[in-house]
């Protein structure tokens, strides 16, 4: 199948299922056992290539990707303007340090604030990396701009959140797999209950900085906020002199239909945190986007990385921007995922319980007296479907925003073939 392609031609390949990892695999397989950190578990299948909405094992068995990356691909794999881009600049220059410019971060970041609508961005690598910079931000700005007591800030996170894994984030998530034998962890957080606009302003208090929060939960099983919650935090934070950060590293750049989630209430965080899909699937790029009231408070020697900003990734994060200013890939993502939508709910009753659908990002809880998530799956994976779990029986589909109709229709009738075969 090519990148453009006509799904339905090539689906019966993918769809054939997949036999048990051949010795090559095998291999693979115990090799990162063996040496590898056992941090992941891995579903039984080894990938060697990508293009599109699709990979391939080292055995020759292609699969619909519908993880992409955890929205890190939503432009498919190796896409090609993003690739002719790569190699552009890998013969130029990739790395300086930022006691010097390059040529390629100054373009960046004027079309990513251009994006954001903001003034100023703040480039760095990994989304946890970003995150931990908004918190940064958060307290400087609580202490130079809004008077907080020295030593007091505090920044409200939301029950269910998934951030990242630094000792920092993970003090504040309630998931015992994140938290359990990592403490003691950061003071200076107090989490509320996701989408309680009440308990949130309860909790503001003269130290509170920042409510940091994902616009849609996406490790939480893609959960939504109550409707018209972003707009009630909007106006909260702005009455209430807190900054509203918005964790748009999954759900941004397109993957929920608006170039951001917060776009499906028109609401402007004071702070965007990025990532993932910034980096077009080739390159950690992560950034923090804000005014020049709340960016303005880092200063030369207070924040740095080494290798954010650097040369290679500027280049592809301008691209990206440029790709995602042509509407293009926000329209799909709402033109497919009303369609996986539609499709998912047809399984409502049959094995499947519940349904959550915000553009081309689906969660879906499984009757877990059928299957665990993980059970599924596996079964996704025989029929040619690559999908993750999460919290028990909960499976999430982010399909590359390349996708075809047809293969929105190959992965829903996977499910279906799957919870059919369980129910006998």
């Amino acid at each position: 199948m090519d990148r453009n392609g006509e799904g339905r031609a090539s689906l019966g390949h993918a769809a054939a299922g997949a036999p048990t990892p051949s010795r090559t695999a095998r291999e693979h397989i115990e090799r990162t056992e063996r040496f590898a950190a056992r941090n992941y578990h891995p579903l039984p299948v080894v990938l060697s290539g990508g293009d599109g909405a699709w990979v391939t094992d080292v055995d020759g068995r292609r699969y619909l990707d519908c993880l992409a990356g955890y929205s890190a691909l939503n432009f498919g794999h190796c896409p090609p303007r993003l690739l002719r881009c790569a190699h552009e600049q890998l013969d130029r220059l990739t790395l300086t340090s930022r006691a010097f410019y390059n040529d390629q971060l100054g373009p960046f970041a004027e079309a990513l604030a251009g994006l954001t609508g903001k003034d100023r961005v703040l480039p760095m690598n990994s989304g946890a990396e970003a995150v931990e910079t908004a918190i940064k931000v958060s307290r400087k700005w609580g202490y130079v701009t809004k008077g907080v007591e020295a030593g007091r800030a505090t920044v409200l996170t939301m029950s269910g959140n998934f951030h990242g894994r630094t000792t920092t984030i993970v003090g504040f998530s309630d998931d015992p797999l994140a938290t359990d034998d990592y403490g003691p962890f950061t003071p200076g957080f107090t989490r509320v209950p996701y989408g309680d606009i009440r308990a949130l302003a309860d909790a503001i208090d003269d130290t509170v900085v920042a409510v940091l929060f994902e616009p849609v939960q996406g490790e939480g099983g893609v959960v939504l906020p109550p409707p018209g919650f972003l707009r009630e935090l909007r106006e909260l934070c702005t009455r209430r002199d807190v900054l509203m950060v918005a964790d748009e590293i999954q759900s941004g750049l397109a993957r929920t239909g608006r170039t951001f989630a917060c776009d499906h209430e028109e609401v402007v965080p004071d702070v965007y945190v990025l990532g993932k899909a910034l980096g077009g699937g080739l390159h950690p790029v992560s950034a923090v986007a804000a005014d020049d009231d709340v960016l303005g408070v880092i200063t030369p020697g207070t924040h740095g990385s080494t290798f954010g900003g650097n040369p290679l990734a500027a280049a592809i994060g301008r691209e990206v921007v440029a790709m995602l200013a042509t509407g293009e890939y926000q329209e799909r993502a709402r033109v497919l995922g009303e369609r996986l939508d539609t499709r998912l709910r047809e399984l409502v009753g049959a094995g499947v319980l519940a349904v959550r659908v915000r553009g081309l990002w689906a969660g879906v809880d499984i009757d877990p007296a059928l299957m665990t998530g993980r059970e599924a799956c596996e079964g996704l994976l025989r029929r040619g479907v690559l999908a993750k779990d999460t919290h028990g029986s909960t499976v999430r589909f982010a399909p590359a925003l390349v996708a075809t109709e047809d293969e929105i229709d190959l992965l829903v009738d996977a499910l279906g073939d799957v919870l059919a075969t369980a129910r006998g």
